[in-house]
């Protein structure tokens, strides 16, 4: 993989070799994941042919420590024009001063005009989370649309696991049948392989229970717990496009994905008087600063969601 991505970047071949031990340094020391690692090679080859451009050959080491605040600006600004918001240009950014510290820690080089470009400005977004009872409607109809039962027990347990639990969508479909949730908790493996136990409620072991009791093939220890149509490790855009289908079907939001589900699990958690310690430990946050988010959320949706959940709300 990592010679593929040096052949694919428009450098010198020193500057080539450099970019492909940073890649491995991501994947086997800091453990991104698939989508993080993507983003971050996209970043960086676009930054590439930037400076092949803007040079007129292939950049080398000695380029990129000599690359000019100006350079750096120009480059953002072609972002901007080509039609990337503020976050786009803000992960680009950070993904190159990534590169950069790693070059500098490791004695490669050092480019001391990174430290002067802003990080662009983009407004804070905030959780987007559903009402309890359009919660309860998704998990009540997910196994209604697919035409083979053990899909939709399948497809049933995943969604109220997700929002059971708080997992993300990768946490969840990595799991296999020999750390599945069992005796009320399960074993998660998280950003930067971290590990954590999240509490199981008793409707997501007894949906998982009717999904594996129906599922067409003999699971193993080492069998992916979520199965697709043709045996293998359920696809998350397989699962992002069952919601799809269950969103139209039944009127649901727009806003509707298997990342909204673990917002509403946290935000549900958080109207119920849960606090945020509590709850950034069941996410697998690093930060609590990222879970204050949810403290944050918009007023009226959180007065809507009191108001479907207090029980006396209206009386």
């Amino acid at each position: 993989m990592d010679n593929d991505i040096a052949k694919a970047a428009v450098t010198a071949p020193d500057l080539g070799a450099k970019y492909a031990e940073w890649v491995t340094y991501l994947t086997l020391e800091k453990h991104f994941s698939r989508h993080t690692l993507r983003a971050y090679t996209a970043d960086l080859e676009y930054f590439f042919n930037f400076l092949a451009n803007h040079m007129g050959r292939p950049p080398s080491m000695a380029d990129l420590g000599e690359t000019s605040i100006r350079d750096f600006r120009s480059w953002l600004s072609k972002k901007t024009m080509e039609g990337s918001g503020a976050a786009t240009r803000a992960r680009s950014l950070s993904s190159l001063r990534n590169f950069l510290k790693w070059l500098d820690k490791n004695g490669h080089l050092h480019n001391a005009a990174i430290a002067s470009i802003r990080t662009p400005k983009q407004p804070r977004r905030l959780p987007r989370a559903l009402p309890p009872k359009q919660a309860r409607e998704v998990l009540e109809h997910a196994d209604e649309l697919p035409a083979e039962e053990w899909i939709g027990a399948r497809d049933k347990a995943l969604f109220t696991l997700l929002y059971g639990c708080g997992l993300r969508i990768d946490e969840a479909l990595q799991l296999n049948y020999g750390n599945r949730p069992q005796r009320g908790d399960v074993r998660v493996l998280g950003k930067g392989r971290k590990e954590r136990i999240v509490p199981v409620l008793p409707i997501v072991q007894k949906m998982m229970d009717q999904y594996i009791a129906v599922a067409p093939s003999a699971f193993e220890k080492d069998s992916p717990l979520f199965i697709g149509s043709r045996g293998g490790r359920l696809n998350q855009g397989v699962a992002q496009r069952q919601l799809r289908l269950l969103r139209k079907a039944f009127g649901l939001p727009e806003s509707l994905t298997p990342h909204a589900l673990r917002h509403s699990f946290a935000t549900h958690i958080l109207v119920g008087g849960g606090d945020l310690r509590t709850i950034q430990e069941l996410l697998g946050h690093a930060s609590v600063s990222t879970t204050q988010r949810y403290t944050d959320f918009d007023n009226a949706q959180l007065m809507a969601i009191y108001m479907n959940a207090h029980p006396r709300a209206k009386t």
